[in-house]
């Protein structure tokens, strides 16, 4: 079936209190992909976030992120004031997030509902924690003694907490109990919300393309909770972390420094942990992307410590075998495979073994250096084309910077005559091309600059800030985006 979607992170939509969220904003948001004949909304993760605000370095694989949460439809409900939100500074810029003053705010609202919630007599909220008690109770405590300990990393803090004595758990369970009920009252909200939404949209036929980090974050609930199915020593010390190695982009490879999986261990537990990974996915999402696919079939290994990824290795990661588990456990699942960058014949087979899509992104295609996997007429139509990703700049921007070569290439390929809209010439490409799927940013369906640009890899401090302006879902754009979908057979 031919479909076709828009990459739109919830932070991005507009909506009061400084950031996106489930707020009605969203809900109009789901209108007009309904009017601009979409099937999928592709979201980034959805985890709460911490230093450098990257959603693909969480707290929590299975958390979800209080920002989102709608302060107006707590409002509603009475656990807040309109007065409680406008005592707060969540910055006034509509068109980006300023996460310190989101964060400073975010939280202090937040306990105030908390506060006026009698959450621990809600039935609704206790059948919540006892069907989550297997990640909720223990990111709760997590975030609280975190907090004790000034928001250090879990690696820094003392041992006996940072080793999970049963002693020293069951101190700081008691100390921050009324912050762990904070937390859970968080989630349970986040939960609630983001299910009405979801709901919302499938009601509209829209599918929620969720996104996955393959790795979780050193400095999360998951990795304390769970050590052994890391690879960390005695002492909770990673071995190695993850990263790629040196190529075109980058002479000294990507530090990533997430914890490595120990795959043998996993495998006698027969991925009970991915098991569950993957299932409360689907209760989150319809279709789950995963990012850096490859490293199922092998993974970067990095010592720790070191300051850079060339001394890295690869080992081999668990291959078909996990997917053999899941497709036991969870039946069909609906899977995009991100297999972007080089990849090798034996991942390409397990790609293909699965039979989960891989990516296509346009911008990669105009190499004048040689042929690219990544031109449309080498596409098979079991793939999802992208005119770019979260990591790419916005079409225009990047059309823009296009070295002489390569876009004489993409002129000549594309039959640009003319760089008035240049976007429309590639989401046409991606539209018109035999993928199955086609997912485009928003961004370029706005025609942005690189002012608009979501994430600049490797980079710190301008990145997740982007947000659309509250009047650009126009009618004219959504019948513009319908019309060239019907036209490719999408709609």
């Amino acid at each position: 079936m031919r479909q076709s979607g828009i990459l739109m992170a919830v932070s991005s939509i507009p909506s009061k209190y400084g950031i996106g969220s489930f707020s009605k904003e969203a809900y109009a948001f789901v209108d007009f992909l309904e009017k601009a004949g979409q099937k999928l909304w592709q979201i980034l993760p959805l985890g709460p976030t911490g230093y450098g605000d990257s959603p693909y370095q969480s707290f929590s694989t299975f958390a979800g992120n209080p920002y989102f949460i709608d302060l107006e439809t707590l409002i509603t409900e009475g656990y807040l004031t309109e007065e409680d939100c406008e005592a707060c500074d969540f910055g006034d810029d509509e068109t980006s997030v300023d996460y310190e003053k989101v964060y400073n705010a975010r939280f202090k609202v937040l306990y105030t509902a908390y506060k006026n919630s009698s959450i621990e007599e809600n039935e609704e909220f206790l059948q919540f924690c006892r069907e989550n008690d297997y990640w909720l109770a223990d990111y709760a405590l997590y975030m609280a003694v975190k907090n004790s300990f000034g928001g250090k990393s879990w690696t820094l803090w003392d041992e006996d907490i940072k080793l999970r004595r049963p002693q020293a758990v069951a101190a700081y369970q008691e100390k921050f109990a009324d912050e762990i009920l904070f937390y859970e009252f968080q989630q349970f909200m986040f939960v609630k919300q983001w299910q009405a939404l979801k709901a919302y949209a499938n009601g509209k036929k829209i599918k929620i393309v969720g996104d996955i980090p393959i790795y979780v974050a050193l400095d999360s609930a998951d990795t304390w909770a769970n050590p052994e199915l890391f690879q960390l020593d005695d002492t909770c010390t990673p071995t190695a972390v993850a990263g790629c190695p040196p190529d075109a982009f980058s002479a000294t490879g990507q530090l990533w420094g997430n914890p490595l999986y120990r795959w043998e261990y996993h495998k006698q537990t027969g991925y009970q942990w991915w098991i569950q990974r993957i299932a409360y996915c689907y209760k989150l999402y319809d279709i789950v992307r995963i990012d850096h696919f490859r490293g199922f079939d092998e993974y970067y290994s990095i010592p720790y410590g070191d300051e850079t990824a060339e001394n890295g290795h690869w080992e081999p990661g668990p291959g078909y075998d996990i997917f053999r588990a899941l497709k036991a456990r969870l039946g069909k699942i609906e899977v995009i495979a991100e297999d972007l960058g080089f990849l090798t014949k034996s991942v390409i087979r397990l790609v293909k073994k699965t039979g989960y899509p891989g990516m296509k992104i346009l911008q990669f295609a105009f190499d004048s250096r040689e042929e690219s996997d990544y031109l449309p007429h080498n596409y098979t139509s079991n793939c999802v084309v992208y005119t770019g990703t979260h990591d790419n700049d916005t079409t225009v921007s990047w059309y823009g910077e296009l070295n002489r070569s390569d876009k004489r290439l993409a002129k000549k390929y594309l039959d640009i005559h003319s760089t008035k809209e240049i976007q429309w010439v590639f989401i046409r490409s991606a539209l018109s091309s035999v993928a199955d799927t086609a997912v485009i940013p928003m961004q370029d369906y706005l025609g942005l600059g690189g002012e608009a640009r979501m994430n600049m890899p490797s980079t710190l401090g301008t990145n997740w800030k982007w947000r659309m302006k509250p009047d650009a879902c126009t009618d004219e754009l959504a019948q513009r985006i319908r019309d060239m979908v019907k036209l490719y057979g999408r709609l």
